[in-house]
């Protein structure tokens, strides 16, 4: 048994150390019903991986609800087709299957792992198409949800990393619904109804927005009845959903909040790039250089490096449908505060103005290229990737056209993405943990 299982896996990284190299078989076809489907065959491991996610997240929150749509996906697996949440997590558990969830500021959706055997797949799936298609959002479930739920919202809100973030959230967004998710408060959450999740769930968990990724060891007939299985009782809306808005870019603003905390937390940002941005893989490429790149990154070695001011600082591309958020983030002493935002606006600005070198850039793309099939060395990382190229509708050859367009990007195009779309006189600061709140 030891060695078949070593067979087993040598197979599987073969798999996907050999997909990482060549064009990645992606499969997709669209149901009658208007599901997208995106599937990858693999029957090197007696496994089977599936996403089922809709445009539900924060941003779709009702702005006198929030929360709603949290709280919505949430309770799809506490209880669904007459089952209790005890029987699904015990149903579940005896054939060693995994059922989840993901949800951001686009998307909301429920994730499975199970064995491919037709007992264990034919159980797992039976609940998760229940909890997709007839959740019960039960009473007694989700008052005690709710309780949690504010109580743990009442702890975060002490806590100096989640002030940050919800602040710098807010202050870049304004009232962009993908602020929404920065107004959820004690109140909101103990107003929700379960005629509001009910509501929610019809309207925004509908067929033709629904986007199913499947890999593993299953023939791709059997991929389409198992689509077909997840989605054919989903909710059918009339009309077309609203689009979200375009990101208006954010107006240069400072805010410093007192908290008793030894360390100043700073966020420093503005709206950034798409999924399907024109600048994607300048800019990309461009952050890697900048912050992205661990100890290879600019801010690490003038930050820290240098001078010492800070263990660790980032800076990151969040791309969503509408532009998602720049950020720049790092901890430091209270009383160091001022001088390391100080040196990191100036590498910013040094860095906008002037671009990385030649040689910077070749480091970045040796990492970039020379990691990327790490990005896809199991099941699950890819995954991942087929969920995000059937939601935001990139090309199928995305995976397969990655390194190549790193490998094209230049410095001058990093260097004129950067001065088109990074301001840092427009960029938003948050400081927590400061000596002097303003």
């Amino acid at each position: 048994m030891r060695i078949k299982f070593l067979d087993f896996v040598f197979a599987g990284l073969l798999f996907v150390a050999t997909a990482a190299q060549a064009a990645l078989p992606i499969q997709h076809w669209q149901m009658d019903n208007g599901v997208r489907v995106y599937f990858v065959e693999n029957h090197d491991l007696p496994l089977l991986d599936i996403s089922v996610e809709f445009p539900a997240g924060d941003s779709r929150d009702d702005k006198f609800r929030p929360g709603l749509a949290s709280m919505t996906h949430h309770l799809l697996t506490l209880g669904a087709g007459g089952m209790t949440e005890e029987e699904i997590s015990r149903r579940m558990a005896d054939i060693g299957a995994n059922l989840g969830g993901s949800f951001d500021q686009d998307r909301a959706g429920l994730r499975l792992r199970t064995l491919s055997g037709e007992r264990e797949r034919g159980q797992a799936l039976e609940i998760m198409a229940k909890s997709l298609q007839s959740p019960d959002f039960p009473e007694a479930v989700l008052a005690r949800e709710k309780t949690r739920s504010i109580a743990e919202l009442k702890e975060a809100k002490t806590q100096p990393d989640f002030i940050a973030g919800r602040l710098f959230n807010s202050m870049i967004y304004g009232t962009h619904p993908y602020a929404l998710s920065s107004m959820v408060e004690p109140e909101s959450i103990a107003a929700l109804r379960r005629e509001d999740l009910v509501g929610f769930y019809r309207a925004h968990y509908r067929a033709d927005e629904a986007v199913v990724a499947v890999i593993g060891d299953v023939t791709p007939a059997q991929a389409r009845e198992i689509a077909a299985q997840l989605t054919a009782a989903l909710p059918r809306a009339e009309g077309e959903p609203q689009p979200l808005p375009v990101v208006a870019m954010s107006m240069g603003e400072t805010r410093k909040i007192a908290h008793p905390a030894t360390q100043s937390h700073i966020l420093i940002g503005q709206p950034g790039m798409t999924r399907t941005d024109p600048d994607y893989f300048p800019l990309y490429v461009g952050n890697y250089i900048l912050g992205g790149g661990g100890f290879a990154s600019r801010l690490i070695e003038e930050v820290r490096q240098k001078r010492g001011l800070v263990y660790s600082v980032y800076s990151y591309f969040l791309p969503l449908q509408q532009s998602g958020p720049f950020q720049i983030g790092l901890q430091t002493k209270r009383e160091q505060a001022d001088e390391a935002l100080v040196v990191v606006r100036k590498t910013l600005q040094d860095f906008v103005s002037r671009g990385p070198t030649e040689d910077e850039l070749k480091k970045a793309k040796q990492n970039i290229v020379g990691g990327f099939p790490l990005r896809l060395d199991s099941n699950k990382k890819i995954l991942d990737y087929l969920t995000v190229i059937g939601f935001y509708r990139l090309p199928l050859s995305y995976l397969d056209d990655f390194s190549g367009k790193v490998e094209k990007v230049t410095v001058a195009q990093i260097r004129d993405a950067f001065i088109r779309r990074i301001h840092p006189g427009k960029m938003v600061t948050v400081v927590v943990g400061a000596d002097e709140a303003k």
